[in-house]
């Protein structure tokens, strides 16, 4: 099969699109760039379809080197025939791959192989042929000196068949498919483990039993986990007995001693070989499923999060909150540098409250704050009421922030390379104020994993997550755009075709030789060649540059086309730039050539109209009920504003300005059924809930989306 052909059966793609995308993946071309700027070749496929043209190759060529390996291995035996051969080309999937090979990957330590090495496979062929009514007599012609007796002889030929039996792609795929249907997954705890604390957030898989194919991707992790940590067993059961009667009848033909034998084999195969291994496969399917449920649930949360919104260029003063220790305080420019830093001791115990309103007032007019950041970790209440009644100079808004993963990354290289001079209680503070002001910019120094946004994270396969999660990031960043005379490393380093060496040289010449004037200077940086430009030139954004199309989602290759338009109608490139009357006139079909056709074309005109525009909303303060401070505060009933600050398949959890967070099971998100808790809520929403049920043992508090 051809890597076109197994695309084209696995989507409902157009070949076309498939054919070129392909051909653009070959020659390096990146899904940003594809999906935004080759429109006309791939036929307006979006990034998503792109995305999944990418995932279906790697797919394609997974299977391909397999069956070359598993090619080379049967013919290295001597056993390797055109037909098999071409069997093994023929297959759509590694399952049905591995078991086409499964009867030439021998393991010398089989019991089969053993009674083989004894002579015995002849006796077993006997038996499988099914005709001599006696086998004891036959049996007896191959006793030897390992052989004792008749009843050795018949049991290794009983092994024979069973792996004979096992191998067989007819009765592989019948226990698939029964096991698919109707297998439970049942679970018990360990009782030397039941009292243990840590037991008790399992507490309700201690005796659990559910069809496995009924059974949500976050149940099936969980009870996963539970299992690795060893507080409970599980187990994949079946009611088998008609299974293996029907797999009988298909194999047994005489009710002979050969038919007896060949009974006991199968017995043998089911139970020995069969069943464990695929069970072991269906788990090990469903555990995949999972995974990727989980993954598409983080990245769904990512993306949200990356996209969060942004306040802007704004002077803030942050604080990273705390007791003992003080809360340290940041003042940063409109640009996110760090102009000045230093401690205040509000809280116990050494309560200096005046002291810390009087720094907070003058750092605030010193440094011209336009907005103050707060991390939402230990004291955030506290602290946030004591910036509450500071008077202020000027207006100045108080947000609170999430400081999930900062402390990561004030630990990190890239926070040492920053802020060499500083240490972790400082970077942290400034990683905090710098979410507020863009948390695309600083998020992505991040691991996705420690910024807090998803489950079972470090239960699902780590590849898979990575490549998922790095793709989300790659898509916010090129969506959004980057600043290049501004951007970190880590940022530039997901531009489309640039990477994390070209963005070190980025940044080396911008320091070495001052900001980019214009996307031209781009290729002069060391080793950016002409196909790195072709790919990231147009996600990297020049601000007051000569050319206003330097600022704009518009690609270099296409300048050509918007200055034609603009000496069509008598007016320059930056006066045609928003203006939407004439932009609206303008007849598209006259631009069109060969490579260049009217899905890009109105992406031209979208852009000029407002270009550089940031699609996402702007940040906005809120308030917490300030009589809600601990979880003991709370009560059946309660209405609270919220923040959604993480998402699953089964519901959403909020932060209610407690330390727990409370849960709104999917169930409690609306009257009717809700397929996807995204089509109710996004991560950072700002919502009401109501207060259902408060367990203060467990910390667990149930809540209601209030309409």
């Amino acid at each position: 099969m051809q890597l076109l052909t197994y695309i084209e059966k696995h989507t409902q793609l157009p070949k076309k699109g498939i054919e070129n995308t392909i051909e653009l993946l070959n020659a390096d071309c990146t899904i940003p760039f594809i999906s935004r700027y080759r429109k006309e070749r791939t036929g307006n496929l979006d990034e998503v379809q792109v995305g999944t043209i990418v995932q279906l190759k790697e797919q394609y060529e997974t299977l391909e080197k397999r069956k070359k390996a598993i090619i080379k291995a049967v013919d290295e035996q001597g056993v390797l025939t055109t037909a098999l051969q071409q069997n093994f080309e023929n297959a759509e999937d590694l399952t049905s791959l591995e078991d086409l090979y499964l009867p030439y990957k021998k393991s010398k330590k089989t019991k089969a192989e053993v009674a083989r090495k004894n002579g015995l496979e002849p006796l077993a062929k006997i038996i499988m042929a099914q005709r001599q009514d006696v086998i004891e007599f036959t049996a007896s012609k191959y006793l030897s000196a390992v052989i004792k007796n008749e009843d050795d002889a018949l049991e290794g030929a009983r092994h024979i068949i069973a792996e004979w039996i096992n191998e067989r792609t007819d009765v592989r795929n019948a226990i698939r498919s029964q096991l698919a249907r109707f297998a439970q997954i049942t679970t018990k705890v360990i009782s030397t483990k039941k009292e243990e604390e840590k037991a008790q957030k399992y507490r309700d898989y201690f005796d659990w039993s559910e069809p496995l194919n009924k059974c949500p991707s976050h149940r099936l992790l969980a009870i996963l986990r539970a299992e690795s940590e060893k507080f409970i067993r599980v187990k994949i059961t079946l009611d088998d007995e008609r299974l293996i009667d029907r797999i009988k009848n298909r194999i047994i033909k005489t009710n002979n001693e050969c038919g007896q034998q060949i009974d006991l084999s199968i017995d043998d195969a089911y139970k020995r070989l069969l069943f464990p291994s695929l069970t072991n496969e269906l788990l090990k399917a469903a555990k995949e499923k999972a995974d990727d449920a989980a993954i598409t649930v983080f990245s769904n949360n990512l993306r949200q999060l990356l996209l969060g919104a942004p306040l802007g260029e704004k002077r803030i003063l942050a604080i990273d909150p705390g007791f003992r220790t003080g809360c340290k305080l940041v003042c940063l420019d409109e640009n996110g540098n760090l102009v000045h830093n230093e401690t205040i001791y509000p809280h116990a115990p050494q309560n200096d409250f005046t002291g810390a309103v009087k720094k907070l007032s003058s750092l605030a007019n010193a440094y011209k704050i336009e907005a103050i950041a707060i991390g939402n970790g230990t004291a955030s209440r506290e602290t946030e009421q004591l910036v509450k009644k500071v008077i202020f100079n000027n207006p100045v808004e108080v947000f609170v922030v999430s400081e999930a993963g900062a402390s990561i990354y004030s630990a990190s290289k890239i926070a040492r390379e920053e802020f060499p001079n500083y240490d972790v209680t400082v970077r942290g503070a400034v990683s905090i104020g710098r979410r507020l002001a863009d948390p695309l910019a600083e998020l992505v120094k991040i691991d996705p994993k420690s910024i807090g946004v998803g489950q079972y994270q470090h239960d699902v396969d780590q590849t898979k997550l990575k490549t998922s999660l790095d793709m989300v990031v790659e898509s916010c960043v090129n969506m959004v755009g980057v600043n290049i005379n501004t951007a970190s490393v880590p940022l530039l380093s997901y531009v489309s075709g640039i990477g994390a060496k070209l963005a070190e040289n980025i940044v080396a010449q911008r320091k070495e030789k001052g900001a980019f004037k214009s996307r031209q200077e781009i290729l002069d940086v060391p080793r950016l060649g002409g196909k790195a430009f072709e790919q990231g030139a147009a996600f990297l954004r020049i601000k007051n540059a000569e050319n206003p199309l330097d600022d704009s989602a518009v690609h270099p290759e296409s300048y050509g086309i918007v200055k034609k338009m603009a000496l069509d109608n008598n007016t320059e490139i930056a006066t045609l730039i928003g203006n939407k009357s004439v932009l609206k006139e303008i007849d598209l079909a006259k631009y069109c050539t060969n490579d260049v056709g009217l899905p890009t074309l109105k992406d031209i005109r979208s852009e000029l109209e407002k270009p550089g525009l940031d699609r996402r909303e702007k940040a906005k303060v809120f308030t917490f009920d300030q009589n809600i401070t601990s979880i003991t505060d709370l009560r059946s009933g309660q209405l609270l504003p919220g923040i959604v600050n993480n998402i699953t398949n089964f519901g959403c959890f909020v932060d209610i300005g407690i330390k727990e967070s409370g849960l709104i099971h999917v169930s409690n998100l609306s009257d009717s059924f809700v397929k996807d808790v995204n089509e109710h809520v996004h991560l950072h929403q700002q919502i009401i809930v109501k207060v259902l049920d408060v367990d203060v043992q467990r910390k667990r508090i149930q809540l209601k989306l209030h309409n």
